[in-house]
């Protein structure tokens, strides 16, 4: 099969390359899936998980990417809730083997069925993103209607889904961004949006809840924004800064197939849209990791037609 592998960290997306490799086999509770469609995050390449397995060995080259949507092609062993030539979607582990591939190993339980009704690359484009942005505002932020809420990158592909929950939960929503993303934070619900660059946060006052992509002196600053028993979730480790009378959440994604469930109703129902940036072939891949544009949104791979 094609793929994309890595082999040196310090290259980064510029060490790419298409190349061939085997086809992969089931594990216990595992399915492969013919990929359609792939998502792929930057920073992945900057993620120890990328380079070495759990034990710390290397895993190089490895085939990047995590978030997938294509058809059920074979089943391992024990493998219970999925059929082969069903329509899948999810978040695949992140020291195995990833989706920027033809076919891809997936534990069955991070998969989710993808209904006919949604496209491939649409549902690609969702399972990082969507369970971030469900897990740490409505798992872990706990928002409620009523409550003010920072989103920062509003117009990103996490920022606008944490943006578009927050809008229909009840809060009121403060986007954040670059001058350039005034306009489409807004159209994803933001209520307000302050130019990181040339408007001053502080203004907005005191606040619920921070969603922080950021870090850095963005978070530091979030932090004293957050009001008496509100909360700071961080994407981005461990917050330098805490509220001072609030707590102070960080996490790291996990694969839920109930929530998946949830997300993509809402994408089907109109509640929620897909945030997609660039959209490549596998062939052009390498090419689209490495843009001369600034173009926010999820990088989308079309590996099959």
């Amino acid at each position: 099969m094609k793929a994309i592998v890595v082999t040196d960290e310090a290259a980064g997306t510029a060490g790419m390359k298409l190349v061939e490799r085997p086809e992969p086999q089931p594990s216990i509770n595992d399915a492969v899936v013919q990929v359609y469609a792939a998502g792929f995050v930057n920073t992945e390449l900057g993620w120890p998980s990328t380079w070495t397995d759990r034990l710390d060995r290397d895993r190089t080259p490895s085939i990047p990417g995590h978030e997938l949507a294509g058809v059920v092609t074979a089943l391992g062993y024990g493998t219970t809730g999925l059929s082969l030539g069903q329509r899948v979607f999810g978040l695949t582990d992140w020291t195995r083997d990833g989706t920027l591939a033809e076919y891809v190993a997936v534990e069955a339980r991070n998969l989710a069925s993808l209904p006919g009704d949604v496209d491939f690359t649409s549902a690609a484009s969702i399972p990082i993103s969507g369970l971030t942005a469900w897990q740490g505002l409505i798992v872990l932020g706990r928002v409620r209607a009523g409550q003010t809420v920072i989103a920062h990158g509003a117009a990103g592909a996490v920022g606008s889904m944490v943006t578009q929950l927050a809008h229909e939960f009840g809060a009121y929503v403060i986007g954040t961004g670059r001058a350039a993303d005034r306009q489409a934070a807004l159209d994803f619900g933001a209520s307000e949006f302050v130019d990181l660059d040339s408007e001053t946060l502080e203004d907005v006052g005191k606040v619920d809840l921070v969603f922080d992509l950021i870090g850095g002196e963005i978070g530091k600053r979030s932090a004293r924004l957050v009001r008496a028993g509100g909360t700071l979730v961080s994407i981005v480790g461990p917050p330098e800064a805490r509220p001072a009378d609030g707590i102070a959440i960080d996490f790291v994604v996990e694969s839920d197939r109930t929530q998946l469930g949830e997300i993509i109703q809402r994408v089907r129902d109109g509640r929620l849209r897909t945030n997609i940036g660039k959209i490549a072939s596998l062939d052009d891949a390498v090419a689209a990791f490495n843009p001369t544009e600034r173009r926010p949104g999820k990088t989308i791979i079309r590996v099959r037609p």
